[in-house]
């Protein structure tokens, strides 16, 4: 497995590699792999933190990672995380997250933020995002709003998440 940073050229792909990993997906409005495109062509897009993840030369998994407001710092939020159907369960989202939260560190963000599988995230370190006094502007169960810090993990933001329209909330 190839691990690399998404090019111009790979977003045909990552689309429908998003679109049918999310066919399946307990929790879905049915348009990620919309919002990939969408935040690929806005002003929060990273192109570092937009990781594809090869085998065999195919796009098998996607993590995109984009700029967020919290209060009057610049944050990163995750979203989405994508991998094919069968290829799911063979440690490949784990070896993005793990790669994105490298990159993430070197660029010197302070949290990743998400809305994610309670079940899934935590292995990777990431908390109710209210331990760091990160708000959401909307009422979501604590469980589920995560972030990870990147660097100091006693910094408290004490502020609300801002998301930008390319997600429509």
């Amino acid at each position: 497995m190839n691990i690399r940073q998404a090019n111009e050229q790979d977003y045909q792909e990552i689309y429908k590699v998003v679109k049918e990993s999310f066919e399946t997906a307990l929790h879905t409005d049915g348009n990620e792999q919309d919002l990939v495109i969408n935040l690929k062509d806005s002003d929060v897009y990273i192109p570092e933190l937009s990781l594809i993840a090869e085998v065999d030369n195919k796009i098998v998994g996607h993590i995109m990672l984009t700029e967020t407001k919290v209060g009057d710092t610049t944050q990163l939020l995750l979203a989405p995380l994508a991998i094919l159907p069968e290829y799911q369960n063979q440690g490949i989202g784990s070896k993005l997250i793990l790669e994105a939260h490298k990159i993430a560190q070197q660029l010197e963000y302070d949290f990743i933020i998400l809305v994610g599988h309670d079940t899934y995230y935590p292995r990777f370190g990431y908390r109710p995002a209210s331990v760091y006094g990160i708000l959401s502007p909307f009422e979501i169960a604590d469980e589920v709003f995560m972030a990870y810090p990147l660097h100091d993990a006693n910094k408290k933001l004490n502020a609300t998440i801002e998301y930008v329209k390319e997600f429509g909330i």
